[in-house]
């Protein structure tokens, strides 16, 4: 009889026990990560997500079409003036250079509602063109010019593809020139890296004003007894076995006892090297064959 009287007081009690232990894990799922046990993080917020893409930030020349919904006489196209303003309809200068899409949207309806034009004002901003963030790619690549950045995480493949990619005749070594923090920057990439394990590490962003440089591949240079003197690509890491190999090979007449490689040194001196065929080529090499005397 004892335990038929249990029976019922447990089954009145395991709901409320069971609600508590939900609320209070609903509870240390919504708490702080300080006051959860352990401090680790919960979910992330929604739309707070660290992967979220930038939006494009307005310039100065950019073309644009301004709309509020159900205001047609409101429709406005126009461009970004050097100063980063804008004049609209009853509201007269805006200025909106710097500010994303979408941040502009709000100005622009905010000060509508205030000025009591509109009551519940809706406005979109159609980019038409992009003009005030561009960067530039000039040297050896299939299209240079400047393209502009339409989006904010423009990185450095981004442009290059723009521009078609690099010609035959184009380095593996990029330069890239722009301001960082008001100071000048200049950095060297080498283009093979970026498709590598940590190569979006090095894919970096591009900044409005930015200039991409693509040299001319290294050369060296070949005459004498070979089978076809003349400029030869110098691949990463070429010898002189190498090169001579992209030269056809020697002559009949030709002796690899009479080799000589012309270097420039760092005061810009020529010299005249015996190298073995190990030896690394230089951009810049003049490598010649001599007649064997015998």
């Amino acid at each position: 009889m004892k335990n038929q009287r249990r029976f019922p007081i447990l089954a009145i009690a395991a709901p409320a026990v069971l609600a508590a232990v939900l609320a209070t894990s609903a509870a240390a799922q919504n708490a702080p990560a300080a006051q959860r046990p352990g401090g680790s993080p919960g979910p992330a917020p929604v739309g707070l997500s660290s992967g979220g893409t930038a939006e494009y930030r307005l310039g100065s020349g950019d073309a644009l079409k301004i709309t509020v919904f159900q205001n047609p006489d409101m429709t406005l196209e126009t461009r970004v003036s050097e100063s980063g303003t804008i004049t609209f309809p009853l509201l007269g200068v805006v200025r909106i250079g710097g500010l994303s899409v979408s941040e502009a949207e709000a100005k622009i309806a905010d000060a509508l509602k205030r000025g009591n034009f509109v009551k519940q004002p809706q406005v979109t901003i159609l980019v038409v063109k992009v003009v005030g963030n561009q960067a530039s790619v000039l040297g050896q690549v299939n299209q240079p010019g400047r393209y502009p950045l339409e989006v904010a995480d423009t990185r450095l493949t981004d442009l290059l593809a723009n521009a078609r990619g690099v010609s035959a005749a184009g380095s593996d070594t990029l330069v890239l020139t722009g301001v960082r923090g008001g100071k000048p920057m200049r950095m060297e990439v080498d283009l093979p890296t970026l498709f590598g394990p940590n190569g979006r590490e090095k894919d970096v962003l591009v900044q409005n004003g930015d200039v991409l440089w693509v040299d001319r591949f290294p050369m060296v240079y070949i005459y004498g007894e070979v089978q076809k003197p003349g400029q030869i690509r110098l691949e990463r890491g070429m010898t002189l076995l190498q090169g001579l190999a992209a030269g056809g090979g020697l002559t009949l007449r030709g002796t690899d006892r009479g080799i000589r490689v012309h270097r420039k040194d760092a005061n810009g001196q020529v010299q005249e090297l015996k190298p073995t065929m190990t030896e690394p080529l230089k951009d810049g090499d003049v490598i010649y064959v001599r007649e064997s005397l015998f």
